[in-house]
């Protein structure tokens, strides 16, 4: 019983695939390639989930498709190319950096860059105005010089 226990509790982690024994190629490198490919492309209708975890029909067809190119000849990029021509460029998790992209590429330093900055500027202002100008009258200037000669 404690074996059966422990066997469910190591299985439960474990990251559930919807790949079909049908799906599965014979070739295992072009298969791990498939598999590397379905973990970079988005399942459109479950948004979240990369299509290798997604148990959605359209998956199931994009999966399909990718190992077809792969049969096919197709290099890993060709098969990126080929299903975000086919299906939008909505369906990678990491759009490409070319085009309207550099937005999405750029959007994210540079809002870390302003927000950098608008943070020093407040850290700056509230440094200066928590520190009030004070002027040293005689007496405590004559004591300050008396310190610092050691006297």
């Amino acid at each position: 019983m404690r074996r059966l226990a422990l066997i469910l509790a190591l299985a439960l982690p474990a990251p559930a695939l919807a790949v079909q024994p049908d799906e599965i190629l014979s070739d295992p490198a072009l298969e791990a390639r498939a598999r590397e490919i379905s973990q970079k492309l988005r399942c459109p209708v479950c948004q979240g989930e990369n299509i290798d975890e997604s148990n959605a029909p359209i998956s199931r067809d994009l999966r399909l498709y990718v190992r077809e190119r792969l049969t096919d000849g197709d290099s890993n990029d060709q098969v990126l190319d080929a299903v975000a021509e086919r299906f939008g460029e909505f369906v990678l998790f990491e759009p490409r950096a070319a085009g309207v992209n550099w937005l999405l590429w750029l959007a994210g330093p540079l809002m870390a860059l302003i927000a950098g900055l608008i943070a020093w500027r407040f850290l700056a202002a509230r440094n200066q105005a928590a520190l009030p100008e004070r002027r040293l009258d005689e007496a405590e200037k004559a004591r300050l010089d008396e310190i610092m000669r050691g006297d």
